[in-house]
C-alpha cells in the first residue's frame, strides 16, 4: 500500500524558511518515480511548485525559482522542499505527489499525500 506523509509545515514570518519532508512508503522503487510538490491556497486552484525526476532533473514554478529547492533521498525514500525567503503569497496547503511516468509526461499523479499547512505572515 502506497503512502505519502508530509511534515514540516508551520507558521513563519515573511522572509523566513521552512523545510518540508515527504516520507514515501510502498513506492517500489522510489527512485523511479517523478516526485512533486504542489500547493493549494483557499479559493485557488492547485498549482505545481516543483518536480524532481528519476535522474534528478528539477523543475520549478516561476513564482518559487531561486527561493525553493526540491531534493530527494532515494535511500530513505524521502522527498524534501527547502523553502527560503518565504512570502505571504506562499501560504497554502502543500502536497507531495508521485507519478510513475517521467516528469515530462507526468499525468499528475498516481499517489498523493494529505498535505501540510504553510502559513506565512507579513
Amino acid at each position: 500500500q502506497v503512502q505519502l506523509l508530509e511534515s514540516g509545515g508551520g507558521s513563519v514570518q515573511a522572509g523566513g524558511s521552512l523545510r518540508l519532508s515527504c516520507a514515501a512508503s510502498g513506492l517500489l522503487p522510489f527512485s523511479r518515480y517523478c516526485m512533486g510538490w504542489f500547493r493549494q491556497a483557499p479559493g485557488k486552484e492547485r498549482e505545481g511548485v516543483a518536480t524532481i525526476d528519476s535522474d534528478g532533473a528539477t523543475s520549478y514554478a516561476d513564482s518559487v525559482k531561486g527561493r525553493f529547492t526540491i531534493s530527494k533521498d532515494n535511500a530513505k525514500n524521502n522527498l524534501y522542499l527547502q523553502m527560503s525567503r518565504l512570502k505571504p503569497e506562499d501560504t497554502a496547503m502543500y502536497y507531495c505527489a508521485a507519478d510513475r511516468r517521467t516528469c515530462s509526461v507526468a499525468g499528475w499523479g498516481d499517489y498523493w499525500g494529505r498535505g501540510t499547512q504553510v502559513t506565512v505572515s507579513s
